[in-house]
This record gives structure tokens, C-alpha cells and sequence, in this order.
């Protein structure tokens, strides 16, 4: 779909407004803006590691960085920081975020030593205001809510296990952790995901290099294998929202995979039978 050469892209979330991709690339900071019908890539420097986003009711966006969450323009361009960043030292940064059906941006953080599990998960509310859900996580991800906005699923990577939460929808507060689906092999990783309108979860698997789709039950109902090791997230979108994007990576991959899957670092789509969700945008 598009070679990008992603160092490590990320967080693709579809604009009907604008009909475009929004996606971001951690590793090179940016934000891009990717049009479909002209088949042409936007690019958005950030100033640092940009881990999510989400966009704006009014315009614009909210930008996880390194060292804090920020409003930003229609351009891309930094406006207000309005949250510093919740952890310190330079092994931690945001990860996996999006917003729930109510408009609130939740937010993940991860180590990327892989040496503790000091990170967690926050939510930003309309007022701004940063609040810290739980912690003890090595690598928050796979943010995903069902369609009635009633279950939340979450992963922390390093266990190899989705789970999925009550959702208070009017606090914005996960409840009553329960195990979803989990995964033996090392290389089946829960990165980034999403949920259809039937209530199905999309998920990719990092260095799985597959997609996988499971019913709200959690039983397996398709793969899709990939021409990348590393998917990192997928999202619906196009003008009937039955096209998944999904983003993939080449941060540190060997020179021998990147010669056997070049790739590697692309965007990625496909059509689907059933259609996605429109993703909710930030409250202000």
C-alpha cells in the first residue's frame, strides 16, 4: 500500500473528515498524514518519540511524546503541553493510546529495556486532567473497547495475554480484570489493535507477522500472515470503513530479514467482509 520504510511505525486512526490515515512513526518522531486516493505520505516532524495520538473534536490532535502530552494544530504543530510525562529516565516513553466511546484519550507507557515492569496506564479527561488506572506493566498495548463501549481490552506485551476489563462508562474506569486469549509462542506478541462492528477483535501480532481476528468470546476466527515480521496495529477505515490498515516496523531487525522482507517498516491494507467502528475523537 505504502513502502514507507517506518522505522518503527505505529497508531494508524482514519479521518473521514479529511479521508486519510493518520499514523505515526516512533523511532523517526513524526506524524504523517497518509491519502489513499492520491497515494501520497504528509510528514509531521516531532521533536521527540511520538508513542500515540489521537485526533480532536474541534482540529487537531493530542500527541503523546517523551516528555509529556501535548495539543497540537491541524498542521501538526504544538500548541500546549498539558500534561508532563508520567515516568523519568530515557528507558521510558508513551506506547499504545487511543480514546474510548465517551472521548477520552487512553494512554499506556512502556520500558524499553524490558528490565522492569514499571509502566502503566492513564487516562486524559476533557478537563485535562492525567489520572494513572493501574501500573506494574513492562509494555502497555492492544487499547480496544467493544462496540458499546462496555468492555475494554488491554495487554501487557511481555505476558503474552490479552485481558479484557468492565468498563465504567462514566468514569472511564476499567474493572474486574478477566483473561481474553494468550499465546505460547515467544514471537506471538499482542501489539496494537482494534474491534469491528460485530463486536470482533483485530489484533496484530508483533513478530508474529500476522493479524489475527477473534470473536468477542475470544475463540480464533481467521490470520492474516503479512510480508513483515512486526505489525504493530491495525484500524479500519476508507469511506465504508471495511479497508484495515495496519502499520509494521523494522526498528531492529536483522539485515538478513529486512533482504528476505523489504517491506518491512510499510503500510499495509486490506478489505474486509465486516466494517470497523468510527474512532472517537478527543473531547475538546
Amino acid at each position: 500500500m505504502l513502502d514507507a520504510a517506518a522505522e518503527l511505525g505505529e497508531c494508524p486512526v482514519w479521518s473521514a473528515k479529511d479521508n486519510a490515515l493518520y499514523w505515526v512513526d516512533i523511532k523517526r518522531p513524526s506524524l504523517n498524514r497518509f491519502d489513499p486516493s492520491a497515494r501520497t505520505n504528509h510528514v509531521m516532524p516531532m521533536p521527540t518519540e511520538i508513542g500515540s495520538f489521537t485526533l480532536r473534536k474541534k482540529a487537531g490532535f493530542v500527541l503523546a511524546l517523551k516528555d509529556g502530552i501535548w495539543l497540537a494544530n491541524a498542521a501538526g504543530e504544538l500548541q500546549e503541553k498539558v500534561a508532563d510525562a508520567p515516568f523519568t529516565g530515557e528507558a521510558h516513553r508513551f506506547n499504545d493510546g487511543k480514546c474510548d466511546r465517551q472521548g477520552r484519550f487512553l494512554v499506556g507507557s512502556m520500558n524499553e529495556r524490558r528490565d522492569a515492569s514499571d509502566g502503566g496506564l492513564w487516562r486524559l479527561d476533557h478537563d485535562l486532567r492525567l489520572t494513572q488506572l493501574f501500573g506494574d506493566l513492562m509494555v502497555s498495548n492492544a487499547l480496544a473497547w467493544s462496540p458499546d463501549g462496555r468492555t475494554m481490552y488491554h495487554a501487557d506485551t511481555a505476558t503474552l495475554t490479552v485481558s479484557t476489563y468492565s468498563y465504567e462508562t462514566s468514569t472511564g474506569t476499567p474493572v474486574d480484570r478477566k483473561r481474553f486469549a494468550s499465546w505460547d509462542a515467544e514471537d506471538d506478541r499482542p501489539d496494537g489493535a482494534t474491534v469491528d462492528q460485530q463486536g470482533n477483535y483485530w489484533l496484530a501480532l508483533y513478530r508474529g507477522g500476522r493479524i489475527v481476528t477473534l470473536s468477542a468470546q475470544g475463540q480464533l476466527l481467521a490470520e492474516y500472515p503479512l510480508p513483515a515480521r512486526c505489525p504493530t496495529m491495525c484500524a479500519f477505515g476508507g469511506p465504508d470503513l471495511r479497508t484495515l490498515y495496519v502499520t509494521t516496523s523494522r526498528h531492529g531487525r536483522s539485515t538478513s530479514e529486512l533482504r528476505e522482507l523489504p517491506q518491512s517498516g510499510g503500510l499495509f491494507a486490506m478489505r474486509t467482509s465486516v466494517p470497523g467502528i468510527p474512532e472517537p475523537r478527543f473531547g475538546i
